[in-house]
């Protein structure tokens, strides 16, 4: 783990869905034209939100910064062609801000969410669900396989 980080926050599939779950209570009484998907962490909330709120039109700003648990610079592989207003911007987390600056310089009047949030990039969304330390790597669902694991008997054994 690079020495960032310092603690660590696994999320299910079951947290995650329900983390999004809440914060859609916290919009639904929102209209939004659609959904922008911040690629790749953004999708699946973006999916789940979409689908709890009933938005049926759903695009993408693909932006990549990191490779593995290194952030480096940015690269905008696919951007939109409005302003944001009245769009939903999704992402999973907001970490540094730096992805957060650019898709805000983007898509300034869009509504930006994130399910998870640290507080340097805290103040760049207009909501979020969960605040995390910065110091702490949050691995999510879709980046974990399922494994066995002995049972503790067994690892004391040894």
């Amino acid at each position: 783990m690079s020495n960032r980080y310092h603690q660590h926050f696994t999320v299910s599939w079951d947290q995650l869905h329900r983390d999004v779950r809440e914060l859609c209570h916290r919009l639904v009484e929102r209209d939004f034209k659609g959904i922008v998907a911040i690629t790749r962490g953004g999708l699946i909330p973006a999916a789940l939100i979409a689908r709890e709120l009933n938005v049926r039109l759903i695009d993408t700003v693909c932006i990549s910064s990191y490779d593995h648990m290194s952030q480096g610079g940015l690269d905008v592989l696919k951007g939109v062609d409005h302003d944001g207003d009245g769009w939903l911007l999704v992402d999973d987390l907001v970490d540094t801000g730096k992805t957060a600056r650019k898709v805000r310089e983007m898509l300034p009047k869009a509504h930006f969410v994130t399910v998870y949030a640290k507080p340097e990039g805290r103040p760049l969304v207009d909501q979020y669900l969960t605040e995390v330390a910065q110091d702490c790597w949050i691995q999510f669902p879709w980046d974990m396989g399922i494994a066995y694991v002995e049972p503790l008997v067994d690892q004391v054994k040894r």
